[in-house]
Order: C-alpha cells, then structure tokens, then sequence
C-alpha cells in the first residue's frame, strides 16, 4: 500500500501563500520533491512489477486516474484509448504548459533479479510474450504523478494551467492498431485547454542525475519496415526445386547493411537500417513459401529518409526477382525527428540546473532512438530532455542500454526529475 503525504507536508511546512500569489521557490520545489520520492519509488516499483503492453496500459491509467482525482485534478480518461489528461488550473490565469509521460512496457523478459522485477505475460501480435518496463516508462509515470503531487500542493500560488499527459503506446502499437502521441492529439490532449508548450523526460543510462539535450533535431525519426517474400514452397533436400527463402533473406539483410553503409554518406547525415525479426518454416525438411522479416530505419532528414526508402524498395524487389520470387518492403509507423525549440531549449537550461546543478549539458550527442514525442512538437514548442539513471557500483562502458532485459535504474534520480518537471512547468507559465 502506497501511504499518502499531506500537502502540507510536501510543502516542508511552509506556506506558500504569504505573500499572496508568491510564486513557489527553488527551495520549496526541493524540499515538495524530497517529500514526495518515497511515493514516487513505492509507484516506481508497483508500476514495474505489473507492466502493460502499448494499448493494453489499463492498470496503469486506473491507478494514475485514480492519483490525480485524489490530488484534484480534473481528470480526462481514455485518451487515445488508455492515455490519461490530468488537468490542474492554478490560482492565477494565465499560460498552459503540459508535461508528458509514457506508461507501456515492452516485449521484454526481465533479468534484473530485482524483488519487484516483472513477471507478467501478455498477448502481442498473436503471441504470448513476457513483459517488462525496460525503457524506463515505469519512473516515467512515477516522475509525473510526483510532479502532480508537488503541484496540487502549490496550487493557488500557479499562474496558468498545468496538463499532465499519461500517454499509451510510445512504443509503437501493434500491427494493425493505431496508438500513442498520434491517437493522444486527435483526441484533444493538446486542446482545451489549448497548451501552449510542452516538455518530456526520458531516463537512460548516462551518470546519474545528468540533464541533457539539444536544440533542433534530438532524436531520429522512426519508420517500422516490413517485408514479405512470396516463393515457391519445396523440400529441404530440394532446393533447387522451390525458392530457398534462407538465401534470400540473408541477401536481403546483406542488402541493408551495404546500403546503410556504402550507398548513403554516413557523415553527412546519420541513418540506421536494422532488420530485428525474421519469420518462416514450420519443419526443418521444409523450404517455405513466405517469409516475413520486420525492422527500423531511422534517419535525421527528409531527403535521406526519402532516398533510404527507394533504395531498400529497389533492392528487396530486385533481390526477389533474382531469386523467382515477389518480395516487397513497405514501411509504417512513421515518426517524425523529434525536434526541440531552439529559442525554448536555450530558456529551458536554467531551470534544469536549478533541478540538477553543474549537471546540465545542451549540447548532447544526436540519439538514433525515435520518440513519439515528436508529434507533440510538430503541433507546440517543444523541449524533450534525457536524464542520466546510471547506478553508480555499474561501469559507463557496460551500463545496460534501455530495451536490455538488464535494464534498471538508479532510484535517487527520481527526485531529480520531479525537480526538473515542476521547475520547466512553473518556470514557463511566470515567463513573460
């Protein structure tokens, strides 16, 4: 059982309307986030251990519903299918700033060894797979219901609005459904109250309570890839009879790697093309007749996103052909770069050194992961923001990447990311 915390004692005690409509301060906010973490590590690990696939997040989204009404929020539930809107309207008017985080876990078998470690199954894409939090979506929306406790106890002291977005399915849904940001916006989570910014956090394995980001292009752009190959089933002893699918599927994959590498000028722009998953055969004495194999592209701009996708178009089909067969690759899912407000990025850092000091760094490196946050920020100014969860007994060089079965986090940061989403929120709406 999760134990509540008074909003008195998240404010430290102090009284945050003398003078009246005094803005929160630094030290409020830090001492309101040191009050709040034993919640938010109690929600981080409860939300762990039971994690949900994207469209499938309806646990969490009861549980967050269920926080935010206690804190008095007004709450929208069902958005974009299992995505929660919290909205909290301070005792001043003025501007709207929404804060985002990401509830589904992924496809992943766990192998933390943690006490709370997941061991939950679920169904995707006609399959039974296990499930874990293993991108750090779990302290995503532990950050948040945090940040929404620090807020409801400075509630009448917020010039403007503040909307809180639980959203589904980042990950990507599964073939066949739509979800996420996409499904978010069209339902209304960016209007009324029209938001007039939004700001993301996203915890990794960089150092320990680190902040950092770039303005402009951050994260790639993601497109799904799927190919099918329709053959000419045989015997395995006869190959010569049919179409080998083998054969074919590793030229494929040649294919990708000599496109992405020699065909394409890696320093000009950076692109990745991957293929993850490859199906076919039932019986080890059978070439099949179809193949299907699954993967992403991820690019930093249109034209070599574009040409990526013509060359792998031709190069499948002409693989295909060569071999007798139809083969096609058609990608989906797009997401966009995910793109941070240059003019905000640059107002942005001072309010992350005041969550993390001299742990601050605007110039980081170019990510090849994708967002979905990134539909967010094709609709409002934008700022998507990483924090470092490194534990500190583990090496940077060996540090479990996020979608590693291993993946887990340093605890302690929790705090730190609390701090940076109330100050990035209050910091906007008292920016003239």
């Amino acid at each position: 059982m999760i134990g509540r915390i008074s909003t008195l004692a998240l404010a430290g005690g102090l009284a945050f309307g003398a003078p009246a409509f005094a803005a929160p301060t630094a030290a409020q906010v830090a001492a309101a986030a040191k009050a709040v973490q034993p919640r938010v590590v109690a929600w981080r690990r409860d939300i762990h251990e039971h994690p949900e696939l994207g469209n499938q997040e309806v646990r969490t989204s009861a549980l967050v519903a269920k926080e935010l009404k206690a804190l008095g929020f007004e709450v929208r539930e069902n958005v974009g299918k299992t995505g929660v809107v919290g909205i909290l309207k301070g005792g001043k008017p003025g501007k709207v700033v929404a804060l985002r985080a990401d509830m589904d876990a992924l496809p992943v078998e766990e192998k933390t060894g943690l006490p709370f470690a997941s061991k939950a199954t679920a169904t995707w894409e006609g399959k039974t797979v296990p499930v874990m939090h293993a991108c750090g979506h779990d302290t995503h929306v532990a950050m948040l219901l945090g940040t929404a406790t620090v807020l409801a106890g400075m509630k009448k002291d917020i010039k403007g609005t503040v909307v809180l977005l639980f959203q589904p399915a980042e990950e990507g849904p599964q073939a066949g459904e739509e979800g996420g940001a996409k499904l978010m916006i069209r339902d209304g989570a960016l209007d009324n109250p029209k938001v007039d910014a939004v700001f993301g956090l996203h915890i990794g394995p960089a150092d320990a309570h680190l902040l950092n980001y770039r303005p402009e292009g951050f994260y790639a752009s993601s497109d799904r890839l799927t190919i099918t190959v329709k053959g000419k089933q045989t015997h395995g002893a006869r190959p010569w009879a049919g179409v080998d699918m083998a054969s074919v599927a590793a030229d494929i994959i040649q294919a990708m790697n000599q496109i992405a590498a020699r065909q394409v000028d890696v320093g000009a722009s950076p692109s990745v093309v991957t293929i993850a998953v490859i199906n076919m055969g039932m019986r080890q004495n059978i070439i099949p007749e179809d193949l299907k194999m699954e993967g992403t592209m991820r690019t930093f701009s249109t034209t070599r996103h574009d040409d990526l996708v013509l060359k792998v178009q031709k190069a499948v089909a002409a693989i295909g052909d060569r071999y007798g067969a139809k083969a096609q690759a058609v990608f989906s899912q797009p997401y966009p770069v995910t793109y941070n407000d240059p003019a905000l990025s640059k107002w942005v850092k001072a309010s992350l050194e005041k969550a993390s000091p001299g742990k601050v760094d605007d110039n980081a490196p170019l990510v090849t992961g994708a967002e979905d946050f990134s539909l967010y920020a094709e609709k409002v100014p934008s700022v998507f923001v990483q924090l470092g969860g490194r534990k500190a007994d583990v090496p940077a060089a060996t540090a479990p990447a996020n979608h590693s079965p291993f993946f887990d986090v340093d605890e302690a940061v929790l705090e730190t990311g609390v701090k940076a989403e109330v100050f990035m929120a209050l910091d906007y709406l008292e920016r003239k």
